[in-house]
Parts: structure tokens; sequence; C-alpha cells
């Protein structure tokens, strides 16, 4: 029922038939098995370098298929695509279930995980409804013991009427006797039953639409796999805690709470450990200005060309740096620590809900945290999403959540004209934080509606169904925690900063230094742009501003201050209170600050983030789209607000 429909067979059967090499085998096997359950390591223990590999025919998924004698048999072992179910709903997923079908295989090796079977169960099901003729490798038997997992694997087989070998394929371990399992499974000589699937009287309903049924058969496997693993699996005492644990961080009642919790606290963390060394290194960056200055000078450099390279180049590069190292070293770590913990999932598992209500993939919420550290590695993290639809759905909502880039700005107009700067520094941090996250809240809020809003209009669709493991928690390794996340992510991350800054800096000085008719070019633009600045709450040099801030978010606010002083360069950000007065002079209210945190949540992602938006997409009219979306919702909430409270 439902996966046992054969149409379509033929024509899977002569593409398969295109992609396999010709081999003089006594039995064709399927590999099969969920993501990260050592499946390749199955394969290659058992073919070793005859290997053959390639595209699916029509699929942009990659197979490999390889040969294997054992006990005077030859085997052709065909490694299909990494799959959670059969649903067909991924390319991969397509793959998996079409060669099924086809009837070339004579039997199939089902690769499960023995550290978390109750999960790799759900495949197995499906797989032995269309292909009976199977035998699970109960794969990581090693990883299993340390953990204190114990597994009935007698109980195992007779509930799912294959055979059971237990293995360690990393060591070679059971492997001899799983392919003596598959020989036999193959020629018929051992018998395989597998239980039917009890599906509820529901799906003869004519009238339930294929996405529900669909929902319904899932459910069923879902049921039938923790039945049997629940008669099989002794769990460890941590499970226990695990489940304890996960009674409040995922329960409906606590788990949002919590989860905003902690965020409140990732961020109190960030912005504390934060301020001093930014502080630090903005003042020895901007202390090495004159030894450049003089260096050029000793090179007989003229002064129009040292004023390009330090006043422009040099002073957008420490600022860059100044604001995004110490943040983006304090919040990568944690950010990796809480993903090492093993939190990271159940956030996903928390927000599932409300993503399915808007019609997107409950993965969307990991990365929409991604997005946290730099949106352009949250829309790279989107590859995650199997359906192209919720892929890009959450590709072009991912610069709806701030990036740290984005942070200092926020925190010090909510401290200045929110907070008060004459409160101690313990509780101002503390109030910083829990606005910060407020203003994350909105965000998130504001990709839900955007997300429902596309998936009804141009990316229509139902959310995909999909599998998400809640791993266990484990002790963080937090020495190759921070190598990982500084190497990995921060300087990554800050290289590609750098990169964009350094011309960034070489067009706004000059900008600021040209002169036409007595005024600077950077001025006649913002007082072009001001009637529109003005609608929007702001006014024309802070909306001249963000359109410079392009290739990096951190260096809006000093082109304000440039602007506001008419200094010709870019200006180091001073203290707070001399900020607030500064900026109150002119003309900057608690209004005004509000609509600049709120544009500066929702306007277009940076250059890096559109690059890498172009690269994942492949389309400029979806870059256009990740453009016009934040912006345009940016520019009515601004609107709106002015209209309000101006």
């Amino acid at each position: 029922m439902g996966l046992t429909s054969c149409a379509g067979a033929a024509g899977a059967r002569d593409s398969t038939a295109s992609f396999l090499r010709t081999e003089n085998a006594d039995h064709v096997v399927a590999l099969m098995g969920n993501p990260n359950v050592g499946k390749s390591t199955v394969f290659n223990a058992l073919t070793g370098m005859a290997q053959h590999t390639g595209n699916w025919p029509g699929k942009t998924v990659a197979g490999a298929s390889g040969t294997a004698e054992h006990g005077g048999t030859r085997f052709l072992l065909v490694d299909l695509p990494g799959t959670y179910s059969l649903v067909a709903r991924s390319p991969e997923e397509e793959v998996a279930r079409g060669f099924l079908l086809s009837g070339r295989a004579d039997c199939a090796i089902l690769v499960a995980d023995a550290t978390c079977l109750e999960r790799n169960l759900n495949l197995a099901l499906q797989v032995t409804e269309i292909m009976p003729r199977a035998v699970l490798c109960l794969n990581l038997m090693d990883e299993a013991q340390k953990k204190g997992v114990q597994i009935d694997c007698d109980a195992l087989e007779q509930a799912l009427g294959i055979p059971v070998i237990p293995c360690t394929a990393a060591r070679g371990e059971g492997l001899d006797a799983l392919l003596d399992a598959a020989a036999a499974v193959a020629s018929g000589r051992r018998p395989t039953t597998p239980p039917p699937i009890r599906f509820p009287a529901a799906l003869s309903d004519d009238q339930l639409s294929e996405e529900r049924k669909q929902d319904l058969r899932t459910a069923s496997y879902v049921l039938h796999a923790e039945e049997i693993a629940n008669g099989v699996i002794r769990s460890p005492a941590n499970a226990a805690r695990d489940r304890k644990i996960d009674r409040i961080l995922t329960s409906r009642r606590y788990g949002i709470p919590a989860m905003l919790l902690l965020l409140a606290l990732v961020f109190f963390l960030t912005i504390s450990g934060a301020n001093l060394p930014s502080a630090w290194l903005s003042r020895v960056l901007f202390a090495c200005t004159e030894p450049i200055r003089a260096a050029l000078c000793w090179l007989h450099a003229p002064v129009w060309l040292q004023s390009m390279l330090i006043d422009g180049v040099w002073r957008v590069l420490a600022t860059v740096v100044s604001v995004m190292l110490p943040p983006m070293a304090i919040f990568f770590p944690l950010f990796t620590l809480l993903e090492d913990v093993g939190y990271l999932p159940r956030v996903a598992f928390n927000l599932d809900h409300a993503f399915c209500k808007a019609h997107a993939c409950g993965k969307q919420a990991l990365t929409l945290c991604m997005g946290f550290g730099c949106n352009a590695v949250g829309v790279t993290g989107c590859r995650i999403i199997d359906s192209p639809r919720e892929r890009l759905i959450a590709i072009l909502t991912n610069s709806m959540v701030p990036c740290n880039g984005r942070f200092p700005t926020i925190i010090s107009l909510l401290t200045i004209f929110f907070i008060g700067v004459s409160r101690a520094a313990l509780p101002t941090m503390l109030l910083s934080s829990l606005g910060l996250t407020a203003v994350i809240v909105l965000g998130v809020a504001m990709t839900l509606v955007a997300s429902r809003l596309l998936s009804a209009t141009v990316l229509k669709g139902l959310p995909s169904s999909f599998a998400l493991e809640l791993p266990p928690y484990r002790r963080p390794q937090v020495g190759k925690v921070i190598v990982r996340s500084i190497l990995d992510r921060t300087l990554f991350v800050l290289g590609r900063a750098i990169s964009v800054a350094a011309p960034a800096g070489l067009l706004i000085w000059l900008l600021a230094n040209w002169y036409i008719g007595g005024s600077s070019v950077l001025l006649s633009c913002a007082q072009a742009l001001d009637p529109i600045g003005r609608a929007l709450g702001l006014d024309g040099m802070i909306l001249l501003a963000f359109l410079l801030g392009f290739p990096a978010n951190e260096i809006v606010m000093p082109i304000v201050l440039m602007g506001y002083l008419s200094t010709g360069t870019l200006v180091e950000l001073t203290g707070l209170p001399a900020l607030g007065a500064l900026l109150t002079v002119n003309g900057w209210s608690a209004a005004t600050a509000l609509c600049f945190i709120v544009f500066s949540l929702f306007h277009w992602p940076c250059s890096t983030t559109c690059l890498t938006i172009w690269r994942e997409t492949g389309s400029l009219r979806w870059t256009a789209a990740a453009v016009i979306l934040p912006t345009g919702i940016g520019m009515t909430l601004c609107f709106l607000l002015h209209l309000l409270l101006g």
C-alpha cells in the first residue's frame, strides 16, 4: 500500500541498467541506509577498490557500484543514496525507491546505526515492504557497547522477519556473516517474512488528499518502528536522563521560553565579552594610522593617495575588524558548543510546528540559527533542506535575522535611546541582551510571515516531512570546538568581510572627497535621498549609509557619523554618551532609533550574502527576490512606525 506501486518500474529498470557497469555477478545487492550510519564504510570494506561511480540518469545524485567476492559467490553492490524514507520527495529518495522498484536487485542490505536503531527502523520497514528479500546490517556495534546500548538481535530478527547481522564495519567485524546472509536471502535459501504494516482505515477514503494519506502512512511506519524498538533495545541510564531533560527543553510549555532564555544568555556573554576586546582592538588598529602615514610619506606618496589609503581603505578595514572579530570569536564558539552538546536539533524541533504552519521545512530553524553568525553561512547551510521549494524559502528569508555585524549598532541604539547609558555596566548589558533577544524574536516572526507568504504565492506547496534526529546530550569537546569555530567560521567570515570592506572604503572616500558645486557627492546624494528617508522615519544620510554599507553592515553607522561631521573620512566610533549626543543634535529621537533598528533588521542582504545566494540558486531572479523581499518589509514597517510615532 502506498509504496508498493510498480508505476514507472520499467523506465527505472532501463535507466539503472545504463548506469551500472556490466558485471559477471551472481547477485545484485542494493546497499541502503539513513545518512551517517556508516553505509559508505560498509561499501568500501566490502568492495575495496573494485568500484565505479557516476550520476544516476536524469539526476544530480552521485551513485556507486562495486564488486565483492565471498565463499565462491560474486556480488554486485549498488550503493544507493542515503535517505530517511522512500516517500520520493527528494532526488535521493526517488533514486533509492526507483532502483528497488526496477527489479534489478536480488536483495537489499539495510545498514542501520546500532546507537539510534529506532530512527533507522522506519526506513527498514518501508524497504522490506517493497523488497522482502533483505538483510539488516546492525553497524557501529562498538559505539553502541560504549554507550551501554544493548540490542536483542534474535528478537529484532523475529520482529522484522529478516536476518539481522551485528557489525563493526570500520574493523571489518561481521562482514563475512553479512555476505553469507545476503547470499542465502538472494538465492532463496533463507526465506524472509517481513510483518505487514498496520495502516489506518482512513487510507481507503477517496476524499483524503494524497499528501494526507502519505502522512498517515509515514506515521504508521514510525509507530511500528517505535513498537519494535521498545521490545528489543535496552537503553543506558543516561538515555533516561536525556528524556527528562527533553521533557523541559522540548515541551510545548517550556521549550520556547527555555530557548529564548538560552539565546539571551548567549547574547549576554557575547556582548559582555566583546566590549573590552573590541575597544582595545579599535585603539590598536586606529593607532596604526600615523605609522602607516609616516611610511607612505617616506615613500614620497602624494597626499591624496595617503588620504585615500589611510582615511578610506585602512579606517574601514580597522572598523570592520574591531567590530566583527571579538563578537564572532565569542558567538561562534558558543554556537558550536550548543551544536556539540546536542541542543541545536532541539531548537529545530521546537520551531518545526511554526515552520510547518508557514508551509516551510523545520530544518529552516537550523539555517536561521546559522544566520545569527553570518547570513552567508546561513544561506550555504540551506543545502540540508531536501525540497528545492523549501530550500528557496529558507534562502530568501535568511537575512531577516541579524548577523553579528548588525549586533553592535542595534545594541548601541537600544542602550542610548531605550535603556540609558547612566546605568551600571551589568544591568545595562542584561537589558541590552534582552532587548536584542526581542529584536531577534521580531526577525524570526517576520521570517515565518514571509515564508508563509512565499509558500502561498510564488513558491506554492505543502511542507514536506523529514526525519529529525535528536542526538544524545554529550559533553562538549571544548578545545576542538574553539579551534574549529575560529578557523572554520570566524576567520573565514572575517576574511570575506575584509575583502569587500577595502573597496567599499575606497568608494566612500571618493564620494566624501569629490566636491561638485561646493558640496561633496556624499552630501549631495544624502540630500537627494532625504525625502524618502524622512518618509521612513530616517533621513537621507541614514539611507545613503545603508546603501554604501552594502559590502559590510558594520560600516553603516560610521558612514552616518562621517556624513554628520562632514569629515571626509570614516570616523572612529566614540563612547555611547558622545554618540548619543551627536545623534540627538542631528535630529534623532527614540522613534528614529526604532526605525533605524527595524530597517537594520529588514533590508537588503550584504554583498557577501547576495553573492552566496546567487551561487546557491544560480539565478539572478531569485537573488533579486532575496533583496526585494526584506527591503519591502523593512520600508513598510518603517513607514507605518513613522505614521504612528511621528
